[in-house]
């Protein structure tokens, strides 16, 4: 019998407990899940590919069906790579409905025997989103109903280094202006 695989991609910068919902959810539907971050050069990440990587490995430790991978150019070529048809994406809300719908329409147009797969997530997760974490955690509001506790202390960390960074770019910036006066 055929091992029923699926895809489930994603930018997870970082990883949220409405991500590890749909893992878990549809780890239990399909034999293998394989969770693959997208790489996308034009967009500005909080974390690198690696750390997404790690991160998300580590969340999902124990959980044999599933494995995490990344991928860069288009999806369909990656899932073709991978010997499967199948694509997990989640809708939070009907605003999501239309981008995921365009997008599986495109996939399919690419690879016809591409199906896309939509989970909602949980009620409490319907308004989590990496960039809600992302500006809760600028604020250095409470992350821990947001995401798993080893993410939670490395977005935490990062906010630290951005504010150095800042602070050390600042004067420098000061300078190069009163420069140019």
């Amino acid at each position: 019998m055929k091992k029923k695989i699926a895809v489930y991609p994603g930018s997870f910068d970082p990883v949220t407990f409405g991500h590890l919902d749909i893992i878990d959810r549809a780890s239990k539907i399909f034999d293998h899940l394989i969770v693959s971050v997208f790489v996308h050069s034009e967009k500005r990440h909080m974390f690198t590919l690696e750390e997404r990587v790690a991160m998300l490995k580590k969340a999902l430790k124990g959980k044999k069906n599933v494995s995490v991978d990344c991928f860069e150019g288009l999806l369909v070529d990656y899932v073709k790579k991978k010997k499967t048809t199948v694509v997990i994406r989640g809708l939070r809300a009907i605003s999501d409905l239309d981008y995921e719908f365009q997008i599986a329409a495109i996939n399919r147009t690419l690879y016809p025997e591409i199906e896309t797969v939509f989970f909602m997530p949980r009620q409490r997760y319907t308004y989590l989103s990496s960039s809600v974490v992302r500006d809760v955690a600028h604020f250095k509001g409470d992350l821990t109903k947001l995401v798993p506790p080893h993410v939670a202390k490395a977005v935490a960390e990062r906010g630290k280094n951005e504010k150095a960074e800042l602070r050390s770019v600042r004067p420098a910036a000061r300078r190069a202006v009163r420069a140019r006066r």
